[in-house]
């Protein structure tokens, strides 16, 4: 039997005007939302689409949970192209759901844009979550370290958005809940602001998830409060109701971790909240062998279990380089090659032993790529085909022509609006990346 127990808060910070910021705390669903497109353009976001997410997760189910984002995804996307005024908008989105997987309760998590999701477990604190924005995208390629990330020109320029494109990948996958572990779902008004050992001692130090959504508020406001800031705090219970225990640094020695608040007219908080669920929770498996008599019978059991042992290992190195070899040459991307645009077959910078080699070559110069595309096209934006690759390609076409044709008429489902933009220096980049979930 699962319980959960939650608390929310999200603030609009001390520089922003409007909160477009969005949590959403229902009975098993939790969620974030980062809009972005303008004061009210942004809000719409965000609130469309958890509003449109909760509406359509009808059972606890993780592939319900990611068709409620492409509903959420959906509905952005039709209210942007039917008003003129929301033209461009789009909106993060970072949900945990309880869901049954038919031999157990786990924990379904979905991500789309910079959002994040984090696992506080044995006083540890864990990001979840990956990030689509372009800085990421750089870091995980060992292209630029987490300290240049941190203050990257470019670090608001997101790669994934809900409301961008009528489809939209998802990254989805299921965890299995620990009594005593804490979930933060949050908005990058927090973690911008406030560093990981900080957001790990409010979350270790105080056990209400409203007050310590509160308090993480309060070190995001005290540092700058340059964004909107949302948390929202899910713990895992035991049968008693009991949550986290507050602890002292000295309480996690073995671990590597290391005045009044001002919320604002704009904080809210939610009321704390219990679900129970039915359900068998997770067993750790723990196995001791004492060697120094060993019967003949157990001995024998002994030798057939290392074969066996030994055999699912060569197996899974089969499947290893199977799936190694099936990606690296059955998976394509747009680059660049010098100056040219082409289509390479494989994956950017190489998979292990293979790299990438030029499946075609197109028309397509990068200095004739629009501009918000280029650092995408720069990087290698993924494609599972050759035919999505070409229909890519394609697109990138049709933008040079509109933007060197006399006259343009533009869409506004699908132009780029400089109010998809968080502030000024923030982006939608159309790129596609492969899902990691």
């Amino acid at each position: 039997m699962t319980r959960l127990g939650w608390g929310s808060a999200t603030d609009t910070g001390k520089v922003r005007q409007a909160n477009e910021d969005a949590v959403l705390t229902t009975d098993g669903l939790f969620a974030v939302a980062d809009g972005m497109g303008g004061h009210q353009a942004g809000e719409v976001a965000s609130h469309l689409a958890l509003d449109a997410l909760a509406a359509a997760f009808d059972s606890p189910g993780t592939e319900v949970l990611v068709a409620a984002v492409e509903h959420a995804n959906a509905a952005v996307v039709e209210r942007s192209a039917t008003d003129p005024g929301l033209a461009g908008m789009g909106t993060t989105l970072c949900a945990m759901a309880l869901v049954d997987t038919g031999d157990r309760e786990a924990i379904a998590v979905v991500n789309v844009g910079d959002s994040r999701l984090y696992l506080l477990s044995d006083g540890v604190l864990h990001q979840i979550t990956e990030d689509h924005s372009l800085v990421a995208t750089l870091q995980r390629q060992g292209r630029i370290t987490a300290a240049e990330a941190a203050v990257h020109p470019q670090r608001n320029i997101l790669t994934r958005a809900l409301g961008i494109d009528g489809t939209v990948l998802i990254d989805s996958w299921e965890m299995v809940p620990v009594v005593g572990d804490r979930y933060l779902l949050c908005s990058d008004g927090l973690f911008n602001e406030v560093d990981e050992s900080r957001i790990a001692a409010a979350l270790r130090r105080i056990a209400d998830p409203t007050e310590a959504s509160l308090e993480l508020i309060r070190l995001a406001n005290e540092a700058a409060g340059r964004d909107n800031i949302s948390c929202v705090i899910v713990d895992v219970l035991d049968d008693t109701g009991s949550g986290p225990t507050p602890m002292g640094d000295s309480r996690i020695t073995s671990h590597s971790a290391p005045s009044d608040p001002d919320l604002g007219a704009g904080a809210m908080s939610a009321t704390s909240g219990v679900r129970t669920a039915s359900g068998s929770s997770g067993e750790p498996l723990a196995a001791r062998n004492g060697m120094a008599q060993v019967p003949s019978a157990l001995s024998s059991t002994l030798t057939w279990r290392v074969l066996l042992f030994v055999g699912s290992l060569l197996v899974l190195g089969a499947f290893v380089f199977g799936f190694v070899w099936w990606t690296g040459t059955h998976t394509y991307y747009v680059g660049v090659d010098g100056s040219q645009v082409v289509i390479y077959q494989g994956k950017p910078g190489g998979l292990l032993w293979i790299d990438p080699k030029v499946a075609e070559t197109t028309e397509l110069q990068l200095a004739d790529v629009p501009a918000a595309s280029r650092p995408a096209v720069s990087l290698g934006v993924e494609e599972p085909t050759l035919s999505a690759a070409r229909t890519y390609v394609r697109n990138l076409l049709d933008q040079r022509e509109q933007q060197t044709a006399p006259t343009t008429s533009t869409n506004p489902a699908t132009s780029t609006n400089p109010a998809t933009s968080r502030n000024p220096t923030t982006s939608i980049a159309p790129a596609t990346s492969t899902s990691l979930g």
